[in-house]
């Protein structure tokens, strides 16, 4: 069975089983992948092998050194953990696209659940980019579309990355890139702007810049441009993180996540 459910034009669900599909299911994927940014697969058995093959049929998968790997044998395959007895806020907990903060930022993030809360506790949230670019004034675009945006690994959201960082016993340097706000995607404008690791804008502006900055980040964030993924055991969720901000919501409880990043 392959079937595609779109969650009103800011996800889709598709129903398969990635260990049997063909190159044209695979070729839908990728295409309900452009159309909307973000898509999730339930109830799916995959071992590391199949989790990484079916990643390498989008790209090139990321080292990512902040995190540590499942094992030796699959170093891209990072973990996200959280622990019921772990304090603070969550990884993740704050919108942002995935290491902005590097000139050549993935493109594609997957997340595999391994052990989660009931449903419907520690979601993970989603706000579409195609959607808030297109509900920008032109004045808007044009001004925004100039711009480019300054982001450090050291951001705001860097808490969390530096608390896993203190398991693997060493802290990172700092990491700072800059990137157009304004982005062509698969023929469609995207706003392109990290609030978790933003830190400025590339331009001297006067005491207008933070109006401007809290004018993006709660525009970008708006409740009608979102989407809140329940996590489920064996579901698997792909987004291209230059079309969509993504955040964990707090919670209380055990969950696990393998994820892999791709260029």
């Amino acid at each position: 069975m392959f079937k595609i459910i779109p969650k009103k034009n800011k996800a889709a669900e598709i129903i398969c089983n990635l260990n049997k599909i063909n190159k044209n299911e695979l070729k839908q994927i990728k295409s309900t992948l452009d159309k909307y940014g973000m898509i999730y697969f339930p109830k799916q058995k995959l071992n590391s092998k199949a989790y990484l093959n079916f990643a390498q049929k989008f790209g090139k998968p990321a080292n990512y050194p902040r995190l540590r790997g499942l094992n030796k044998k699959y170093p891209q395959i990072t973990v996200v953990q959280r622990k019921s007895s772990d304090k603070g806020p969550s990884f993740g907990e704050q919108f942002h696209t995935d290491s902005s903060y590097t000139k050549k930022p993935p493109r594609y993030t997957m997340l595999l659940s391994k052990l989660v809360p009931k449903k419907g506790v520690a979601n993970t949230e989603f706000s579409s980019q195609y959607l808030a670019y297109e509900k920008l004034t032109n004045n808007q675009k044009i001004r925004l579309n100039k711009l480019k945006g300054i982001y450090s690994s050291h951001g705001p959201i860097s808490i969390t990355t530096v608390e896993r960082e203190k398991e693997k016993g060493k802290i990172s340097k700092e990491l700072i890139a800059s990137h157009k706000i304004i982005k062509t995607i698969n023929n469609k404008k995207t706003i392109y702007c990290s609030p978790g690791h933003f830190i400025k804008f590339n331009t001297n502006m006067n005491k207008h810049k933070n109006k401007l900055k809290n004018f993006l980040f709660s525009h970008q964030t708006k409740k009608k441009f979102q989407y809140a993924l329940e996590w489920e055991k064996d579901q698997l969720a792909i987004w291209d993180n230059r079309a969509m901000l993504h955040q964990a919501t707090p919670f209380k409880g055990n969950r696990i996540l393998h994820r892999i990043t791709i260029l």
